[in-house]
């Protein structure tokens, strides 16, 4: 057994340096920068979203690029707000309640002829609100621990004489690990590896940052009947994760009786996009209307990095420190479908159906790099990771979303507003977070928890008012999601029953069980956005 951990802790030092341009993450990393928020102008956020055949609002420039088209005069706009998580708690930098500026656009219209027009826009919004505390404890089932999961995937990564197969297949965590079931006698001599058990767990993980994104938009209409638009995205990623995840342990050594792991992970970088829509009023005599858009994948370059370290309740036993590495992530094709009717100039309804297929998200690692002659850049060729890839297929699933809004006109200068946004699950039932995977984003992975959430219930009011050529308007969301969360891995793969095990060097079957403990993402969001037209 020595002669193992003198050989996994040669192979990971070897592994990162070599790998600096040749990792991506896990799948459930590329979940969290690939989904979305309801948020933009509060006239946006108080109709659930549902203005893509409506238009004529600049939120519609990330989503039905044609909405631009029905603007009949120049706009600018701005919105902020605050966002506070119910149940919540402080935590680290993660706080309950925390302001966010949301969206500030302006809009260019321009006569084309008798009937058209040719509109210019420029908007920026916080697609994604990264701030989240997440708390989750509960007893440990039969003494499962996190330690314990590592001395399975030990025994299952060796060969017949005892060997490591693949330290690919060995996580910064694990790598933590070695520090608590290796035990070395008074002389420092190694005497056996094994796990301890646990009695409960405790995870405390404040989320922070954003996803915003500077879309760009050309559009405009035919005759009043047909609207187009395009839009070029750029996104821009700011996420941090800070964790304290604590076994209390079933030790015999009173100085083993409990463990913490710390990790602080941070993803920075740029991705673009581009989308493209359609307007049509089929009825010529007729306000009805309907649209079809499309979003092409967010093709992103990011770099990752974190410090996490293992703790006993006297010291720090070890740290992993990793340096900024680059990977690439596209998300998925989403394609919508859109119907609008206005009554009169007193009452607006609005429809919305998404879909989008986040088992086709690709996570990949940045094989080389080369200088492009033609313009003087350096660029590099990725690869999809094969064997993450086939995980994500086993792990998320197409995700159905409906948007349904009114707006009603008291008079002239007041409007009430009402919504309704359902978002169907990501994760299928099951999924589990796999690192036993022989991939780059087992290496990676510094914390072993996930959290598959089900699906998204948001509803919206909102109010607005019209003084010449300002207008506020003020919007109410509530934000409804539960999910289940696992301290480690649960189960052998996504589509198995059987607790993840192996057997031991006594030819003993160990076994590591873990419940799911039930979390909230329950949220509260108050939007006011302030606009001008000329």
């Amino acid at each position: 057994m020595k002669k193992i951990f003198v050989l996994a802790a040669m192979a990971f030092p070897a592994v990162c340096v070599w790998a600096q341009d040749n990792v991506n993450p896990d799948t459930y990393i590329g979940a969290q920068l690939s989904n979305e928020d309801l948020n933009g102008t509060a006239r946006y956020v108080g109709m659930g979203g549902a203005m893509e055949a409506l238009g004529a609002d600049i939120s519609t420039i990330g989503s039905n690029p044609a909405g631009i088209g029905l603007f009949r005069k120049s706009q600018v706009s701005g919105s902020f707000g605050i966002v506070s998580q119910e149940d919540g708690k402080t935590f680290q930098e993660g706080n309950k309640t925390n302001a966010s500026f949301d969206q500030i656009g302006i809009i260019l219209a321009t006569r084309s002829g008798r009937h058209g027009f040719i509109n210019f826009g420029f908007n920026f919004h916080k697609s994604r609100n990264f701030d989240y505390v997440l708390s989750a404890a509960a007893d440990a089932v039969n003494g499962s621990s996190q330690n314990r999961q590592t001395y399975i995937n030990l025994l299952n990564n060796m060969d017949n004489n005892g060997e490591i197969i693949n330290p690919w297949k060995e996580s910064q965590a694990d790598k933590l690990n070695y520090k608590l079931i290796d035990i070395y006698d008074d002389d420092g001599q190694y005497v056996t590896t094994q796990y301890v058990d646990a009695k409960n767990y405790q995870l405390d993980r404040a989320y922070t940052g954003y996803i915003g994104e500077y879309d760009f938009n050309l559009s405009g209409n035919i005759n009043n009947r047909i609207y187009l638009g395009i839009t070029v995205g750029i996104k821009g990623v700011h996420y941090n994760g800070y964790s304290v995840y604590s076994e209390q342990l079933v030790s015999s050594d009173p100085m083993l009786n409990y463990v913490e792991y710390r990790d602080n992970h941070k993803i920075t970088g740029t991705g673009f996009d581009i989308k493209a829509g359609a307007i049509f009023r089929p009825m010529e005599e007729s306000p009805f209307r309907l649209g079809v858009y499309v979003h092409s994948p967010t093709m992103y370059k990011l770099k990752t990095s974190n410090v996490t370290s293992i703790h006993d309740q006297t010291e720090m036993k070890k740290q992993v420190v990793t340096d900024p590495m680059e990977f690439r992530l596209n998300t998925p094709w989403k394609f919508g479908f859109t119907l609008g009717h206005t009554v009169g100039t007193t009452l607006a309804l609005g429809a919305t159906y998404e879909y989008s297929d986040y088992s086709t998200m690709d996570l990949r690692s940045i094989t080389d790099r080369y200088y492009d002659d033609w313009d003087g850049y350096y660029r590099d060729n990725s690869d999809t990771d094969p064997v993450m890839k086939a995980h994500t297929e086993k792990t998320l699933q197409g995700v159905h979303t409906v948007k349904i809004g009114t707006e009603y006109k008291i008079d002239k200068n007041i409007a009430v507003r009402l919504g309704y946004n359902y978002v169907s699950p990501m994760y299928k039932k099951g999924g589990v977070r796999d690192l036993t995977l022989d991939s780059s984003g087992t290496l990676l992975a510094s914390t072993t928890d996930y959290t598959n959430w089900q699906d998204t219930h948001r509803l919206t009011a909102g109010v607005g008012f019209t003084f010449d050529q300002f207008r506020v308007d003020l919007a109410y969301q509530y934000q409804n999601r539960k999910g289940d969360f696992y301290p480690y891995q649960h189960r052998r793969t996504s589509d198995s029953n059987e607790y993840l095990s192996a057997v031991d060097f006594d030819g003993q079957r160990v076994s590591n069980e873990a419940s799911a403990v039930r979390v909230k993402d329950n949220r509260h969001q108050l939007i006011c956005t302030l606009s001008y037209t000329f």
